[in-house]
């Protein structure tokens, strides 16, 4: 028997208008992780929540700021285990593979930001740690990118990592088709 758990990554002020950092459509972003992470709360599931810290003077997401800290719709509650990371693979310097082969996690279900970086790399890694992977696409966000001075919009950008990602690693569905299964 399969036995998911919830990874919320990087959902911080910083990704926000007026953080240090904003992403494309965050909040609405946030507000389809906020369902999915009710789900795991309702239904007594393990979540676990990821804060990316960088040093203090760091442009974005630096320790002791308010962009450092998860944002208010997903913010977690007494017991949820937060893992902080300075890497975007989740796994790399914390304990959250241990935490999950703690618990016999078996399927991790994915949400948060920045669908490019952490998500892609936590993804992967959560993968290639076989676990099944469900990415809510919905529930990640990204920004524009740049690349040989030629601008790529967020949401091609965001399609573009969940098609890849969904072409071996994870099975990527919407918050609205995950909550009705």
């Amino acid at each position: 028997m399969s036995k998911q758990a919830l990874i919320v990554i990087d959902i911080q002020n910083d990704y926000f208008e007026n953080g240090a950092f904003p992403l494309v459509n965050p909040i609405e972003a946030s507000v389809k992780a906020a369902k999915v992470l009710e789900h795991f709360r309702a239904n007594h599931l393990l979540i676990a929540h990821i804060q990316h810290v960088n040093p203090n003077g760091a442009p974005f997401m630096a320790l002791g700021t308010n962009g450092v800290e998860i944002h208010e719709n997903v913010k977690p509650l007494n017991g949820e285990k937060v893992f902080q990371k300075s890497y975007p693979n989740s796994f790399r310097g914390t304990g959250l593979l241990d935490y999950l082969k703690e618990n016999e996690v078996t399927e991790v279900v994915i949400t948060g930001m920045m669908t490019h970086m952490c998500v892609d790399a936590t993804t992967r890694a959560a993968f290639d740690f076989e676990y099944k992977c469900t990415v809510i696409g919905d529930a990640c966000a990204s920004r524009d990118m740049e690349i040989n001075e030629k601008t790529v919009k967020a949401d091609d950008v965001h399609h573009a990592f969940l098609s890849a990602l969904e072409f071996f690693y994870a099975e990527i569905k919407s918050t609205e088709d995950f909550l009705s299964a």
